[in-house]
């Protein structure tokens, strides 16, 4: 098949240019205003095996991005099969025999390195980072203290253990004398913003927490940091690339479940309205967070830009949603790559790894 390029506006210089040529990616620094990708085709792959729905709190946002997945990669030109992931299911995949798995699986037992480990003990290539990143980014706390270690910005933090939070002992006057109101409290394993609370009054603490330990045995108390919400999608392995940034404004407090996938109750503004400082800023600490934690393929990394333009890491996403609403693809969209293309460079990466 013939070559394509794909012209990609980036309003700004000094980013970098992504060649595919039989089979290996190399990513060129080049000074200009525009990225173009050019894909030279070489013979397709023959199946692709798309993982979706499994068994965490987010099984429903998995299906819908296995949805959209396996129908992109239908229109790309693929061999698509689609699996309802669980535990009843797992040896189809030795069953079907693909060249690639495209995982499409969310939160525990699919984006923690479980589902990435058993791949590769079958030695089936997949789409995303590996075991250990995963594993990591997966771990909230795990995250947070290796960033910490690289001297990468995040939120003042503190870890609770379920099997040592004893409710009539607790004083939550200590959490505020640490922290100030507000403050949020996270399990730390779970995605999509389950379980996620930011907490305005002293009295909401204990809920807060409860609520937290149901779903988790460790949970995380942060400090709040009142800015602007952004996410940078970054990709690659070696020589990295970054999709536009976004800033997102959702329609509820903060960016909960409802506002990641629910239509019409965020917006994804493109490109988010900081400075080119800021956004030069923001890009190369979301480079750093991708490279410290060990990320290959493609991750998203979110941010609060606070209020004197100092960017802090939350979290980082290997695994992020393919839904209609999710940030990924509209990043892509901006840069002019369409979903099939999307997903096809990811294919071909994963393959590459």
């Amino acid at each position: 098949m013939p070559p394509f390029s794909v012209l990609v506006s980036s309003g700004h210089g000094g980013l970098e240019y992504l060649y595919k040529q039989n089979n290996i990616y190399d990513f060129f620094a080049v000074a200009a205003t525009t990225i173009t990708f050019k894909i030279l085709r070489g013979e397709r792959v023959k199946r692709v095996l798309v993982l979706m729905g499994g068994t965490s709190e987010e099984r429903e946002v998995s299906l819908r991005s296995g949805k959209a997945v396996y129908e992109g990669l239908r229109e790309a030109g693929y061999e698509v099969e689609a699996l309802d992931f669980t535990p009843e299911t797992m040896h189809r995949i030795k069953e079907i025999s693909p060249d690639v798995v495209f995982i499409t699986l969310h939160g525990r037992n699919g984006e923690d390195g479980t589902v990435q480990g058993y791949l590769e003990l079958l030695g089936i290539p997949y789409t995303g980072s590996g075991v250990l990143a995963s594993a990591v980014c997966m771990n909230k706390v795990m995250t947070k203290k290796l960033l910490g270690f690289e001297g990468l910005p995040n939120a003042d933090f503190l870890v609770m253990k379920k099997r040592q939070f004893k409710k009539d002992l607790f004083d939550p006057a200590l959490l505020v004398e640490n922290f100030g109101l507000p403050l949020v409290v996270k399990p730390v394993t779970q995605g999509s913003s389950v379980g996620t609370s930011i907490v305005r009054e002293a009295n909401d603490i204990l809920l807060a927490l409860e609520m937290a330990f149901s779903l988790d045995e460790e949970i995380l108390v942060e400090k709040f940091i009142a800015g602007a919400e952004l996410t940078v999608t970054v990709l690659g392995k070696e020589r990295l690339n970054v999709l536009p940034v976004i800033e997102i404004v959702p329609r509820n407090e903060y960016y909960d479940y409802e506002s990641k996938y629910m239509p019409g109750m965020s917006d994804h503004i493109i490109p988010a309205r900081i400075s080119e400082q800021e956004r030069e800023k923001v890009e190369e600490i979301s480079r750093k967070a991708y490279e410290a934690v060990g990320c290959r393929g493609y991750a998203r990394v979110d941010l609060i830009l606070d209020r004197e333009g100092n960017p802090y890491i939350l979290e980082i996403n290997t695994l992020p949603g393919m839904t209609g609403t999710s940030l990924v693809p509209d990043a892509a969209r901006a840069a002019g790559i369409s979903f099939p293309e999307l997903l096809e460079l990811f294919v071909k990466m994963a393959l590459e790894n």
